[in-house]
């Protein structure tokens, strides 16, 4: 009997593998467990349901072209072909697609991508710039061989004749498109600056308008300086450009209309209010005549002394009052200095010698004590009519003193 080696049997087994048909291109339905994807880009994964588990590997070739996460516990149908891995002598699946089971991988990734940005802000109201009232230049971004740049050429120059269109021209699908689209925006914004710009494409399918959802793209329109109008597919036709925009335009002519503004309704508008204009100021002069005409019809201006009458009035009873003010503050006055004058009168030492009394004075000093005095000293006495010298010549002591 033969004794093989492991490698001999397994690589026997993996042939039996490799050489049924079935097991060549097969799609198998599971749930996904243990995902982990390595910096190399391999994805390394389980297959599982209620009896069974199941290894897989999708190499990054396959795996960079996922459009959507794949999360554990996701049910998915994943499509590949089954072989042994020699080394750990074990079978697995070697997935080249990955699709969610019910939902599109594109609808998953369109509503994963869309989460994740929102919770950053990304489409928030308060990041939206309001557009230019009145654009000199608008820069459009799109395919220049489609029916979008010649609508909006079209709307634009019917709308408003004198704006000037620069094209920046970018694939609109395809696996380069997001690219371009994105550092055509970037253009715009460093190199090339315009005063509105204009994103777009036509309609399409999901895979199409993918391009449009890229985070790339939606980074880049967040990130523009210049305000910016997403035209992408038709109305019915939503992508995550439409969302991080500053306006969105359900249609490339739309996308013109909401860009530049109307020559035609200016003009009507301007006509409206040169209109109004006039009749303002008719009404106002017609207002302005009725009062003059009221004013000529005043019975002053038959007799204008009619119009001095009441200030002569005015100012003769002014002046009366404030004669008699000024006259009784005379009369207050003088009664008050009548009084100080008395005041004084009683108080002056003439008045005082007139009664009887005198003033005696040592050495220029008024004396008013007989202590202060002694035996000899020699005074100088005033009476009313005239002043005399005198010397001490007794000192009597008073009882008391």
């Amino acid at each position: 009997m033969t004794v093989h080696s492991v490698s001999d049997v397994t690589q026997y087994i993996k042939g039996l593998f490799e050489g049924e048909e079935i097991l060549s291109a097969i799609l198998i339905r599971g749930e996904l467990s243990n995902f982990k994807r390595y910096p190399s880009g391999h994805c390394y994964f389980t297959l599982k349901d209620a009896e069974a588990s199941m290894k897989c590997v999708m190499f990054n070739g396959y795996a960079r072209n996922l459009r959507f996460t794949p999360e554990n516990g996701m049910q998915v149908i994943a499509g590949g072909s089954v072989s042994v891995y020699e080394r750990d002598g074990v079978y697995q699946l070697y997935v080249n697609s990955l699709t969610p089971k019910g939902a599109g991988a594109l609808a998953l990734a369109f509503e994963q991508l869309k989460e994740r940005l929102a919770a950053e802000g990304l489409f928030d109201e308060t990041h939206k710039q309001p557009l230019p009232r009145f654009p000199r230049r608008v820069g459009i971004v799109t395919s220049s061989a489609g029916a979008v740049l010649r609508d909006i050429h079209k709307v634009t120059k019917r709308r408003w004749p004198g704006i000037q269109l620069i094209l920046c021209p970018v694939l609109v699908q395809g696996t380069e498109a997001a690219g371009q689209i994105a550092g055509a925006v970037k253009f715009f914004n460093r190199k090339y600056p315009v005063d509105v710009l204009i994103v777009g494409r036509g309609g399409g399918s999901a895979e199409d308008l993918w391009a449009f959802n890229e985070e790339i793209v939606v980074r880049a329109i967040y990130d523009s300086k210049i305000p910016v109008i997403s035209a992408v597919g038709h109305e019915t036709d939503t992508t995550l450009a439409d969302f991080v925009s500053d306006r969105r335009a359900a249609t490339p002519s739309q996308a013109a209309e909401l860009a530049v503004p109307d020559a035609g309704e200016l003009c009507q508008y301007a006509a409206g209010l040169l209109t109004r204009l006039f009749a303002g100021r008719k009404r106002q002069m017609g207002q302005r005549m009725s009062y003059l005409k009221s004013l000529t019809n005043r019975p002053w201006r038959r007799n204008p002394g009619l119009l001095l009458s009441a200030p002569i009035q005015h100012t003769d009873h002014v002046t009366e009052q404030l004669y008699r003010a000024v006259k009784e503050q005379r009369t207050n006055t003088r009664h008050h200095l009548e009084l100080i004058l008395k005041r004084l009168e009683l108080l002056n030492p003439v008045q005082i010698l007139y009664r009887g009394f005198s003033i005696i004075e040592k050495d220029g000093r008024t004396v008013s004590r007989a202590k202060e005095l002694s035996v000899g000293d020699h005074l100088n006495i005033t009476f009313a009519d005239g002043k005399i010298s005198a010397v001490v010549k007794a000192k009597e002591k008073q009882n008391g003193t």
